[in-house]
């Protein structure tokens, strides 16, 4: 079995990803900046305790984010993991993140070009949008007496456990280039989505369309952010609402 470091491994698709590597056998390494059981303390951003972190691990999945600091954390993380000769390199980052021209993705593709040409062996994962964030947006929206989507606006909604699952099949394989896309099981409406997200929540929200304009949403229109022909994710929209609902408080 593999020793496998997580960076952003507190996170969200962190947290599935650590849980889905110690089911199947390996030893996990959580870099953070406070310590904790599984953790290793280490730095992106000034570099402190990486090397310690990357050193004799088979594997480094970068699931780490934070906003305006991607480039510069996979910058520290690449030059330490060329100078220890970590063999394997796993970077997820986001279906259509070159068609869709937000700074975020931008950076998204900047990142990946860094790894092909940083010379450590990598495997780059493009997955589409999580359930959770499609929940967090119609939380922020529906504060409002009614849900506003962008009109035409198409998703395809994966939950982090299949996603965590298909990044530990390839942390612990070999170094693959550019990975099969991942996207959820279904293509839907935002429309019918924030329904759905509505009806499971109570929340008596009429859905209102908008057309907006500008490049950004011309390009969700057009499909920017799907990849129907990798719609490999099990877990629906409605069932990740469902599993959510039994759980809370």
């Amino acid at each position: 079995m593999s020793e496998i470091l997580v960076t952003g491994g507190t996170g969200t698709l962190g947290r599935a990803l650590v849980a889905r590597l110690g089911e199947q056998g390996h030893t996990p390494r959580v870099l953070s900046r406070k310590p904790g059981p599984g953790r290793v303390v280490g730095d992106l951003e000034t570099d402190a305790g990486i090397a310690a972190a990357v050193r004799g691990v088979d594997a480094v999945v970068h699931a780490s984010w934070r906003l305006g600091h991607d480039l510069a954390q996979a910058r520290t993380l690449l030059d330490t993991a060329r100078a220890e000769n970590v063999p394997h390199l796993v970077f997820v980052s986001i279906v259509g993140a070159d068609r869709v021209p937000l700074p975020y993705y931008r950076d998204k593709i900047r990142i990946e070009r860094m790894i092909a040409d940083s010379g450590v062996p990598w495997t780059v994962l493009r997955a589409t949008q999580f359930h959770d964030l499609l929940t967090t947006l119609f939380g922020v929206l529906g504060r409002s007496p009614v849900l506003p989507v962008l009109a035409g606006a198409r998703f395809q909604p994966v939950d982090v456990r299949d996603v965590a699952a298909r990044l530990a099949a390839l942390a612990a394989g070999p170094p693959a280039g550019r990975a099969p896309d991942l996207g959820g099981p279904q293509v839907r409406d935002m429309a019918d989505l924030a329904r759905a997200w509505a009806a499971t929540t109570g929340r008596r929200r009429a859905v209102l369309p908008v057309r907006l304009p500008g490049r950004v949403a011309r390009a969700v229109r057009e499909g920017g952010l799907l990849a129907p022909a990798h719609a490999d994710g099990r877990v629906t929209f409605e069932e990740f609402l469902a599993a959510r609902d039994e759980v809370a408080p």
